[in-house]
């Protein structure tokens, strides 16, 4: 099963990986392990994809989910998302993938999906120097509007299937600089032959588990502190559980701009 995690997945290049582990946290394993991850309440994270007009975001979500390339799309209008769902140290989790609109006149639209993201893809196309360039202003706004989540950040360098060595070489400097200066890691992928397109997104759900992992076992530890005498799993009424339960109840999420074409395919 592809949705099956059960090894810590690699990074792209150490190079540009602000995450030098090589396992998942040993409070993870252990947590896992004894069945205490049952309690963790973030069961889904939010992964939002943001970047210029037409270097790829929508085809790579499609070739991840679907496994599907289509020469021939039409622009995204406003957000659309997919949900893919992931068996992860033997515990259920999900990846909340939201598919942004680059064009200008979305953004003050799309700005607002930022709230609550646990990871964000920075996606520009690898033959394109103004959309690498633009990718800093793109960061800027994403840190600017999930400075409460403090979200895993990636920059996806799309279209590694059309590049010459040499120009592939001098983009990828420049890349890695541009991922270290706001300490996200770097990927080359290509939606259209699916090179290292799963790897990217199992790297993304395996990191976010992790964390989520950690910090509820933390909250766990705190409480028999106290004095509680009992796990409690907590109900975090966020953006991201509230999404989750109504996806589950084929209930649409409640805001005018959700693009009811999308499917969940990857459930």
């Amino acid at each position: 099963m592809d949705g099956i995690i059960a090894e810590f997945p690699k990074a792209f290049t150490e190079l540009a990986s602000h995450c030098k582990q090589n396992n998942f946290h040993r409070k993870t394993r252990e947590a896992c392990k004894t069945n205490v991850a049952n309690v963790v309440s973030l069961k889904v994270a939010k992964c939002v994809v943001i970047g210029n007009l037409s270097v790829g975001k929508t085809s790579l979500i499609n070739r991840y989910c679907r496994n599907l390339f289509e020469k021939d799309y039409k622009p995204t209008i406003g957000v659309e998302y997919e949900l893919r769902k992931y068996e992860i140290l033997n515990q259920e989790f999900h990846l909340q993938m939201w598919d942004t609109s680059g064009e200008e006149r979305f953004k003050s639209i799309t700005g607002s999906y930022y709230r609550g993201a646990n990871v964000v893809f920075v996606v520009f196309d690898l033959s394109s120097v103004k959309s690498l360039t633009s990718s800093s202003e793109w960061f800027a706004a994403a840190i600017e509007k999930t400075q409460s989540t403090t979200p895993e950040l990636f920059l996806v360098g799309n279209k590694v299937d059309i590049m010459k060595n040499v120009d592939l070489e001098e983009t990828r400097e420049i890349a890695i600089n541009l991922a270290n200066e706001h300490n996200a890691e770097y990927w080359e992928v290509s939606a259209k032959t699916g090179e290292n397109v799963r790897e990217l997104f199992t790297r993304a759900a395996a990191l976010c588990f992790d964390q989520a992992v950690l910090r509820e076992t933390e909250n766990i530890s705190t409480k028999i502190q106290m004095g509680n005498g009992k796990l409690i799993a907590k109900d975090k009424m966020n953006d991201n559980i509230v999404l989750a339960r109504n996806i589950e109840c084929n209930v649409e999420p409640s805001t005018q701009f959700y693009d009811k074409k999308s499917s969940n395919c990857c459930k």
